[in-house]
């Protein structure tokens, strides 16, 4: 009976993967390191290298990366077959009645329930990969967003820096013509009460510049800016699209590429619950070794369970209605995508005709008044108060057409997000007077 029991009991133990290899396990509460390296510049930063770090070192896309990599193994474990079990038993405590028995059963499942799983596994990889590819559409549209926000703060900057100038021009100007009796001291004390103002706003453009550039590196992970300005024209613009090709275009989305994987996956998790109806059975196969009669006896036996009341019927139900809210939520994300979509080229048209409407009517006019009425009151032909409200213009409209421009590039960006392919990227338009 030993000569029959150690070599099946040796393969047994040689078939449980505990036995064979034994994995070291890190100390509880240690998490693996993850190290994300990237070359931040320290120049001037173009949009084609910040989406590159972005797209490197973005957190989110290492998380949506990570869930890619974890599907592997899910797909690996649900083609794995069930493992075996050995049994033993002993009858009579006396040796010379003794019966011993020792049996191995190994389940066998019927239905296609390992190509249901397996199945099953695939549509959940196919999601991860889907969301993997929004994700990537969601970093690029927000670096985008966010590379052109600084673009448009360093303008304003910019401005402002030249409105300072000219206030300490202005009064400059006005001591003179004070001290030279031209006019009253109270022109003098306008001109100053100006300057602090025009440096309050300058503080705040400084301060908000240096909020877009958190904002922008905060899209690759860093905390703290180390690239010295960016380098690109804000006045090249994206042109606008055909709504119908973007419509075309919008049926490979993310989003709704996600919505028909999620049906799918749902569909196969109810083909996972359909199998398992359908009972396993488990094949057993042994030795009996009876001491009193002095022999051994081959045990070969099935075993197979009554579906009387667990049919899992319950799981079933359940399995077919997420598959009919799959199907209404693929309509409904239909519907929304389409209504992003309209919505954000109608921004974007909006924005293009702004911007072109002040580009070409309102700053040439603007320009020109500010500079002629500030030439004239150095020459003494105009007051300070004609100065301060042709230069409150101008700078309104300068700023009004930078907000137009950054909209142009919040709705391109907006509507690369929604097609999920990265068109806009590149701007063709030139709305600016070279």
């Amino acid at each position: 009976m030993q000569k029959l029991l150690f070599p099946l009991g040796l393969a047994v133990v040689l078939h449980i993967p505990a036995f064979a290899q034994i994995p070291q396990s890190k100390p509880a509460g240690q998490a693996p390191a993850v190290s994300i390296s990237f070359d931040e510049p320290t120049g001037p930063l173009t949009l084609s290298a910040a989406l590159g770090l972005a797209l490197r070192a973005n957190a989110d896309l290492t998380i949506a990366r990570r869930e890619v990599e974890a599907t592997a193994g899910a797909i690996r474990q649900a083609g794995i077959i069930p493992n075996p079990s050995i049994a033993a038993s002993i009858e009579d405590t006396r040796q010379a009645t003794r019966t011993t028995t020792v049996q191995l059963n190994q389940p066998i499942e019927l239905g296609g329930k390992r190509l249901a799983r397996l199945s099953l596994a695939e549509r959940s990889r196919d999601i991860a990969a889907i969301d993997l590819i929004g994700k990537e559409s969601e970093v690029r549209s927000n670096v985008i967003t966010a590379y052109y926000e600084v673009l448009s703060a360093q303008e304003r900057h910019r401005l402002a820096q030249a409105s300072v100038d000219l206030a300490k021009r202005a009064t400059s100007a006005a001591s003179r013509r004070v001290l030279a009796g031209k006019v009253s001291p109270v022109e003098e004390n306008r001109a100053r009460v100006a300057q602090s103002g025009v440096q309050i706003e300058l503080a705040q453009a400084a301060s908000e510049l240096n909020a877009t550039r958190r904002r922008l590196a905060a899209t690759w992970g860093s905390s703290t800016p180390r690239f010295e300005r960016v380098d690109e024209r804000i006045d090249l613009l994206p042109p606008l699209p055909d709504l119908t090709e973007l419509a075309k275009r919008l049926q490979s989305a993310p989003t709704l590429m996600r919505a028909r994987s999620e049906v799918d996956r749902r569909q196969a998790m109810t083909q996972v619950e359909r199998a398992r109806q359908i009972p396993d059975i488990t094949v057993s196969l042994g030795a009996k070794r009876e001491e009193q009669l002095g022999r051994n006896q081959v045990i070969v036996g099935v075993s197979v369970p009554l579906p009387l009341f667990d049919r899992n019927q319950g799981n079933l139900q359940e399995a077919l209605s997420r598959a009919d809210k799959a199907r209404d939520e693929l309509a409904a994300t239909q519907v929304r995508a389409t209504s992003e979509l309209g919505q954000a080229h109608a921004r974007l048209n909006a924005a293009l005709q702004e911007a072109q409407l002040l580009q070409r009517e309102i700053l040439p006019g603007a320009e020109s008044v500010y500079e002629a009425t500030t030439k004239g009151f150095e020459l003494g032909k105009f007051n300070f108060l004609d100065v301060l409200d042709a230069q409150r213009t101008y700078f309104q409209a300068k700023s009004q057409y930078l907000r137009a421009l950054t909209e142009t590039h919040r709705a391109a960006a907006e509507l690369d997000r929604i097609v999920g392919t990265p068109w806009a990227t590149a701007p063709q338009i030139r709305s600016h007077q070279e």
